[in-house]
């Protein structure tokens, strides 16, 4: 099948026209776009709709059905703290607890200069070395709050 162009307007386009116009390509279409933006906008939403000629609730269905999508900006610094369970029972929920008062934002908040980002999960898959948090991906284990402050103030300097 021929790739067909988009008649769409906006900074999407050209990840729409790398792609034929065919709803398999969704979460291709989905990962490209989150790497650019860093999130799922409900302009590219409304993009993908009218080139896939997909309805956006549908197209809205699956990004908050996979965790790996989210429809709000991360931080410069996401910061991710493990609350599976031999996380939270070595005191990873202290850590989150700081994190929170540090930042003076919520799970799933983004602090209002957008350098910094909270999320909980469940599981990172590095238990022997609980507890850990992530900052961007990369994992700090036998984690601490003394830890945790001394990586926002590296953070927070640069």
């Amino acid at each position: 099948m021929e790739n067909i162009k988009c008649n769409c307007e906006g900074t999407y386009k050209e990840i729409l026209e790398k792609y034929e116009k065919d709803k398999s390509n969704l979460i291709k279409i989905l990962n490209d776009i989150q790497e650019k933006s860093g999130y799922i906008p409900q302009k590219a939403q409304k993009e993908i709709s009218e080139y896939l000629g997909m309805p956006m609730a549908e197209i809205y269905g699956v990004i908050t059905f996979y965790s790996r999508f989210t429809l709000k900006p991360k931080g410069k610094y996401h910061i991710a703290v493990c609350l599976g369970t031999a996380c939270y029972v070595k005191g990873s929920q202290k850590i989150l607890d700081r994190l929170k008062e540090r930042l003076k934002i919520e799970e799933g908040e983004t602090t209002p200069d957008g350098k910094f980002s909270i999320e909980a999960t469940r599981c990172v898959g590095a238990c022997g070395l609980a507890p850990v948090f992530t900052v961007n991906n990369e994992v700090h284990g036998k984690a601490t709050v003394k830890m945790l402050d001394e990586i926002i103030d590296e953070l927070e300097s640069k």
